[in-house]
């Protein structure tokens, strides 16, 4: 589950705890617009929310805040280049080709986030990079490659197939009427074909 406060229709904190509710495998903090005082501040509520139903909490790009709540880190791989040699340690790194994840996981990446799959609202006019691209990215990596994008239960199977160990989900789980349904939903789909 990656999140966006600006897609969200109603209180973020309560949709974050929903979703845990569920038990999804992680939550990434995605708050791209927030300050690093703003979002540390709402990385420990959200820390305090997923400690609760038992749930990791990952931060996205903001690597004091990270170490500071002892939190895995996300980031680009512009940024993992630079933190690499600063002696940060990076969990995950979003990439957007077969290339760039080789270079995560020689970099010291755990896993990528390869995106994005489908067509999807929050990359308007970017076209997709299918699920050719994925088994790509899957078959030069031994590191585990979620797919982002577009993700929705209907597409899980086949993003899976092509050799991802899971899936990420944004705008679907931050706009859902029943987000504690929807995750089980998708946790059940993922589950089904592994």
């Amino acid at each position: 589950m990656v999140t966006n406060r600006a897609l969200c229709p109603d209180d973020f904190l309560v949709r974050i705890a929903a979703i845990a509710s569920a038990r999804p495998d992680g939550i990434l903090l995605r708050e791209k617009a927030l300050d690093e005082a703003a979002y540390g501040a709402l990385a420990e509520q959200c820390l305090r929310v997923c400690k609760t139903y038992g749930v990791p909490l990952v931060a996205h790009t903001h690597a004091s805040v990270a170490v500071r709540l002892g939190l895995p880190l996300h980031v680009p791989l512009m940024q993992l280049r630079q933190l690499h040699t600063a002696g940060v340690r990076v969990a995950g790194v979003s990439v957007h080709s077969a290339a760039e994840a080789q270079e995560a996981e020689q970099l010291g990446a755990a896993y990528v986030t390869a995106g994005h799959v489908f067509a999807t609202a929050c990359k308007p006019g970017l076209p997709p990079r299918g699920v050719a691209y994925v088994a790509e990215v899957c078959s030069r990596v031994t590191i585990p490659v979620f797919s982002i994008g577009g993700i929705t239960e209907e597409r899980i199977p086949a993003v899976l197939q092509a050799g991802a160990a899971g899936v990420c989900v944004m705008s679907g789980l931050m706009t859902c009427s029943e987000p504690a349904q929807e995750t089980a939903r998708l946790r059940e789909a993922v589950r089904q074909d592994h």
